[in-house]
């Protein structure tokens, strides 16, 4: 496996980039975003994956290890090609697809070229639990770190309320009242308001 490759970014596309590495080309196929990152530096490092099918063997490349988590991630799904990975990784940046997932915002990844309803939604049901693991705590919760309002989101959700729905009526029932009252309360109130 190669991990990655460090070296002189000999010509670049917004799809490939080929890289010296001591006298020895390699062809990475990159996404918009990577292109973004290198397109002004003459040398660099980027994380690979090394992809083999029946027909070809590719050399993805990534600028950082997020984007190739993501990518890996993206992979493992049902019917998601490297093509149609790397097509979702140049139209979002990997935490933005990662909200869209977790939030369950499938209109979202639906806009990306390749992506349809159901795929979209395929992708959404088998990952969402990974990338909640991977999700740092401010992306996750716009609220504050108050284990009250955290108790109070997870009842919602756990009702079966949209996490970006729920955020917005917690915030609406705690305006004027912040730090009082009970969980049960925060919740009636976050209920009238849905």
């Amino acid at each position: 496996m190669i991990a990655f490759i460090r070296g002189e970014f000999v010509h670049k596309t917004p799809a490939l980039v080929q890289v010296d590495v001591n006298g020895v080309g390699y062809e990475l196929q990159i996404s918009l975003n990577t292109f973004s990152k290198i397109q002004h530096l003459d040398r660099g490092i980027l994380q690979t994956y090394f992809h083999v099918r029946e027909d070809a063997q590719l050399l993805y490349g990534f600028f950082d290890v997020a984007e190739k988590e993501m990518f890996i991630q993206l992979i493992s799904v049902s019917g998601v090609g490297a093509s149609t990975a790397r097509m979702m990784l140049s139209s979002m940046k990997p935490e933005e697809i990662a909200s869209a997932i977790f939030h369950g915002n499938a209109k979202q990844l639906e806009s990306i070229k390749g992506i349809g309803k159901k795929s979209a939604e395929r992708i959404i049901l088998e990952l969402r639990d990974k990338v909640s693991k991977s999700l740092p705590e401010t992306n996750i919760s716009t609220l504050k770190n108050n284990t009250l309002e955290q108790d109070a989101l997870n009842a919602l959700v756990s009702l079966g309320i949209a996490k970006p729905a729920a955020e917005q009526a917690l915030k609406k029932a705690l305006m004027g009242n912040e730090g009082s009252g009970k969980v049960e309360e925060i919740i009636k109130k976050a209920l009238k308001i849905l």
